[in-house]
C-alpha cells in the first residue's frame, strides 16, 4: 500500500476504523498504523478517534490532472506543453530542470509533497502532502536574461490575479517575491534562469501557496505564515480549482510578460505593494540600510528613501524587514 492510497481514503474527513482501512487496502492493521505514522511525520494532521479509527480535521482534495485540465479554458489547455501531477518529488522546479532542453514551453509540474522544496536564498519550503500547492512552470524566452528584469515581481502579480479570479482578496506583495496577508507569508516565488545572456533562455518559476496550515507548520516555519483558509472563512477552494486558476494565470501572464515585459505589470504591482510608505531595514553583506519604502522603479528595483536620498536596490540577495 502506498501512502497516497491511504490519504485518498481519509480525504473525505470521515472517521474510518483501522479494520476498514486494512480491508480496503488489503494490508494488516499494523501496516495501516505504520502508514498513518509516516503521514503524520510528513505533516498530515491525522487525528485518532479511539476505537472508531482515524480522520482528518477537514476534507482535502487530492491533486488530479484530469480535474485540473477540465477547469482550464480550452485556449489555456491548448498552450500547455505538459501538465504532470506527482505524488512526491524532491522539488517541482528540480524536476523541470532535469528535463532540460527537451521540455516544451509552458510545462507545468505539481506534486502532493516535496522532500527538498526550496525558497529564496537556499531556504527550505515546508511541503506536507494534501494541504497546500507546490507548482512549477517552465517558460522559454527568445531574448536573453536582461529582458527578464522584474519577472519575479510580475509572477507575484500573476499569483494575485489567480486569487482574484477565485474571489479571494486580502493578499499583498512584498519585494522581491513574497505574497503576504496581515497574518504572514501566504506564498513564495522562486525564479531560476538558464540559457544564454543574450538569448535564448528559460525560466523555471516555482510557486508554493499555502491553502491549509496546521499549528505544527506555524511552529516549524520560523516566521509568520498564513493560508487561504484564513482568507476564506476557514474553508479554502478545492485544491484542483486553485491549481487550475494558477495555471491559467501563469499562461496568460507569462505570455503578456514575454510580449510587453515588466512594464505591463508595474502599475498593478504598485496597487498591491506591501512595502510602500513603510519603515524598512535592508540588510546585505555590505551592512544595513534604513529608510522608507518608496515603491519600485520601471525595472522592478526596490526604492528606499533614506536620509541621504533615494536608493535603488535591485539585488535579490538582501533581506528586507520592517524597521
Amino acid at each position: 500500500m502506498q501512502p497516497q492510497q491511504l490519504l485518498a481514503l481519509l480525504a473525505s474527513g470521515d472517521t474510518l476504523s483501522g479494520a476498514s482501512l486494512a480491508s480496503e487496502t488489503g494490508v494488516t492493521r499494523a501496516a495501516i498504523w505504520k502508514q498513518i505514522e509516516a503521514l503524520r511525520h510528513r505533516g498530515v494532521p491525522i487525528e485518532s478517534a479511539g476505537s472508531a479509527g482515524y480522520h482528518l480535521p477537514w476534507p482535502i482534495q487530492m491533486l488530479d490532472e484530469e480535474s485540473i485540465r477540465l477547469q482550464l479554458p480550452p485556449v489555456i489547455a491548448g498552450r500547455l506543453g505538459a501538465l504532470d501531477v506527482r505524488w512526491e518529488l524532491d522539488s517541482t522546479s528540480s524536476e523541470l530542470q532535469r528535463r532540460g532542453p527537451a521540455a516544451p514551453d509552458f510545462s507545468i509540474v505539481t506534486a502532493e509533497t516535496q522532500t527538498a522544496g526550496r525558497g529564496r536564498r537556499g531556504r527550505s519550503w515546508l511541503s506536507p502532502p494534501g494541504l497546500n500547492l507546490y507548482l512549477s512552470c517552465l517558460k522559454r524566452f527568445d531574448a536573453g536574461f536582461a529582458s527578464l528584469s522584474g519577472l519575479s515581481l510580475a509572477t507575484g502579480v500573476i499569483v494575485l490575479r489567480a486569487l482574484h479570479a477565485l474571489a479571494i482578496d486580502g493578499a499583498r506583495l512584498k519585494w522581491p517575491n513574497d505574497v503576504l496577508t496581515e497574518r504572514g507569508k501566504l506564498a513564495g516565488i522562486l525564479v531560476e534562469l538558464s540559457g544564454e545572456y543574450q538569448g535564448p533562455c528559460a525560466a523555471v518559476i516555482g510557486i508554493g501557496l499555502n491553502l491549509r496550515l496546521t499549528p505544527a507548520l506555524h511552529e516549524q516555519a520560523g516566521q509568520p505564515i498564513a493560508d487561504l483558509a484564513s482568507l476564506c472563512n476557514g474553508t479554502p477552494p478545492d485544491r484542483n480549482q486553485v491549481a487550475a486558476a494558477l495555471v491559467t494565470s501563469l499562461v496568460q501572464g507569462l505570455a503578456q510578460f514575454e510580449r510587453d515585459g515588466f512594464a505591463a505589470f508595474v502599475d498593478e504591482y504598485a496597487q498591491h505593494d506591501a512595502l510602500r510608505g513603510v519603515p524598512l531595514r535592508v540588510s546585505s553583506a555590505m551592512g544595513d540600510l534604513d529608510g522608507i519604502g518608496a515603491g519600485i522603479d520601471a525595472r522592478g528595483a526596490l526604492q528606499l528613501q533614506t536620509a541621504a536620498g533615494l536608493h535603488g536596490i535591485d539585488s535579490a540577495d538582501v533581506t528586507v524587514r520592517r524597521a
